[in-house]
């Protein structure tokens, strides 16, 4: 009986230890994707990004998961941010009571009325705004946890139309 009992109390600490490894993984794993998409966060919101995102992305991205002061995590952007389309915004889609909306706005009197063209029929109703998306890799590899994280998210963002063609090659 006796050795009955010591089996079944070492199957039990045997168990209670894969448990709490198994919670330490996740809460490491969830950590890791928190830092990530911190990191991502950090970059799009910064104002140079949309004016270099290689430069923004070059340095890797620390974070203080816990706040204790000391960082826990060191984010690499990769692969570099990848603006993959464009699309000029319609004046129809913009609220003229909202300010970064008003700036978009233009005129759709066009300055040659008097002369029929192609590019007369192909700008009318479009904004001075265009939508830039982009891909944004980001990836974690601890050591101390060996824990190794990708991941990836779209984001849109606004630009002035003049500007598309020399942020997104």
């Amino acid at each position: 009986m006796l050795l009955l009992l010591s089996l079944m109390a070492a199957n039990a600490f045997k168990s209670t230890a894969n448990s709490l490894r198994i919670v330490g993984n996740t809460q490491s794993r969830q950590e890791s994707l928190a830092a990530a998409q911190k990191a991502i966060e950090q970059t799009i919101s910064s104002a140079a990004f949309a004016i270099d995102p290689e430069a923004v992305a070059a340095n890797p991205v620390t974070v203080d998961i816990n706040g204790d002061g000391t960082n826990d995590y060191s984010v690499s952007l990769d692969p570099q941010p990848n603006c993959y389309r464009t699309r000029t915004i319609k004046t129809s889609e913009l609220n003229p009571e909202v300010a970064a909306d008003l700036a978009c706005v233009q005129s759709s009197n066009l300055s040659n009325s008097g002369l029929d063209s192609d590019d007369a029929v192909s700008l009318a109703g479009n904004s001075m705004c265009a939508t830039m998306e982009w891909d944004i890799g980001a990836t974690i590899n601890d050591t101390a946890s060996n824990t190794a994280i990708a991941l990836h998210q779209g984001v849109s963002i606004r630009v002035p139309e003049a500007e598309v063609d020399n942020l997104c090659l």
